[in-house]
């Protein structure tokens, strides 16, 4: 199904955008201030350099889908659906300027308080989270005279365009996202990426906003990631090469989703324990491995914020479900609950314990030398009942993902407070409890 679209911006996003929307069969009309940017798409030329682009945009205004103009009421007459693809370059504080965005949000609304047919608005630009429902929807409502969601459409439609492969991005994503509240905007966003052979999400405006973060601070710290072990291999002679290339086959693990959900603090008897020894290496090879050397004092601050979550509830009566650092282990090395219950219980809150996997009377080996040897005062605090543990407790803190957890605080009252480390909720557990989890 055509569709008409306009796009504002003739950038890199813009242009790369505005010729494969109409390769895909749909009209489109590219608008900038800049008059030069629009009498080189007119002319049949791209406004960037990017494989393939030059001959579409060529071929797209040829057979008449693809112009440009500096007339906003133009374009926004003629299309259905417009697409902000303004700059968001960096201010000197770090924060993100927003002056093209405004503008362009500006002169949207204006032309559209002259519109009487419903338009759909499409941000593309990289905006930090909130900035659609704080700064454009309600410039586009002032602008207009109208209301978002009734008299016009909006929606964030975050792009993973790579310069150099765009094109191929653009045909070939891993995935389409589109962040809006209102169904008739949410049909047409998606229909714009209907014959793309990926799948798409439908989220909140927030979300999609978040989701090109949470890519490009990824995609950031994997190359700073690689460099800094590239850069240990090298001060030994070893080829960084060979290590990254094997290291990247392992997609169980170091390539895939199992590390990357948001929860507690790591622990056990591995990653602090190598990390901490590389660390040392590198100082030894006299390496500034800047964010290598953040990863402990982070950890350690995801097991303060579960401890300030539990002091912010005002209650002293704290039970913990969950001892080891991960569910079906009794490994209580370097456990950060163990760190997390000896703050508890050195600020003077009365803690009770619960792991099945972790009773005394079960253990034997290192474990029970562990406990006996260096937290005999923890020890004291295990309770053999997790009934006992749910009774008797104020807060309750699902301290790993053991499924008998799940069934327990099924049981708890209204006036207790449920405090997951663990997303143990994530299967739609509804509790007579308070609930707060830590990264949700």
């Amino acid at each position: 199904m055509s569709t008409s679209i306009s796009i504002f911006g003739l950038g890199y996003i813009g242009t790369v955008s505005a010729a494969c929307f109409a390769r895909q069969g749909h009209r489109v009309v590219g608008v900038d201030v800049n008059p030069q940017k629009v009498e080189i798409i007119n002319s049949g030329h791209s406004t960037v350099v990017e494989e393939d682009i030059d001959e579409m945009v060529g071929e797209m205004v040829k057979i008449g889908r693809l112009r440009a103009t500096t007339d906003v009421d133009d374009a926004i007459m003629n299309s259905d659906v417009s697409m902000i693809c303004v700059g968001t370059p960096s201010n000197h504080n770090g924060s993100l300027d927003l002056t093209y965005v405004r503008r362009v949000v500006s002169e949207i609304g204006a032309a559209l308080a002259k519109k009487e047919a419903f338009h759909i608005v499409i941000l593309r630009s990289t905006v930090l989270p909130g900035t659609t429902e704080t700064v454009v929807i309600p410039e586009l409502e002032r602008t207009s005279g109208k209301t978002a969601g009734r008299d016009f459409g909006i929606c964030f439609n975050p792009e993973f365009l790579r310069e150099g492969t765009s094109v191929r991005d653009f045909f070939q994503p891993p995935f389409t996202v589109i962040g809006a509240y209102d169904p008739q905007t949410v049909e047409a966003a998606s229909g714009l990426y209907q014959p793309l052979n990926a799948p798409l999400f439908t989220v909140p405006i927030k979300s999609a906003e978040m989701i090109k973060y949470a890519n490009n601070a990824f995609h950031a710290l994997k190359v700073t990631f690689a460099n800094e072990i590239g850069n240990i291999c090298k001060a030994q002679e070893i080829d960084s090469r060979q290590v990254m290339d094997i290291f990247c086959m392992d997609t169980k693990l170091n390539l895939s989703p199992y590390y990357l959900k948001p929860g507690f603090a790591f622990g056990g008897s591995c990653l602090p324990k190598d990390l901490r020894a590389l660390l040392y290496h590198g100082r030894r090879l006299d390496l500034n491995l800047p964010v290598l050397e953040a990863i402990l004092p982070s950890n350690d601050g995801q097991i303060k914020r579960g401890f300030e979550m539990i002091q912010k509830t005002g209650r002293n009566k704290v039970g913990i479900l969950g001892f080891s650092f991960k569910a079906g282990t009794d490994d209580l090395r370097e456990s950060p609950l163990v760190m997390l219950i000896e703050t508890l219980i050195g600020k003077g809150y009365d803690v009770m314990i619960y792991d099945r996997n972790v009773s005394l009377a079960r253990l034997h080996g290192s474990n029970r030398d562990y406990i006996e040897r260096v937290i005999p005062h923890v020890a004291a605090l295990m309770c053999d009942s997790i009934e006992e543990v749910v009774a008797n407790s104020e807060v309750i803190v699902i301290g790993n993902g053991s499924p008998e957890f799940q069934t327990a605080i099924q049981k708890t009252r209204p006036d207790q407070i449920v405090v997951d480390l663990v997303c143990i909720s994530q299967n739609g557990v509804e509790l007579a409890a308070q609930y707060d989890g830590i990264c949700w």
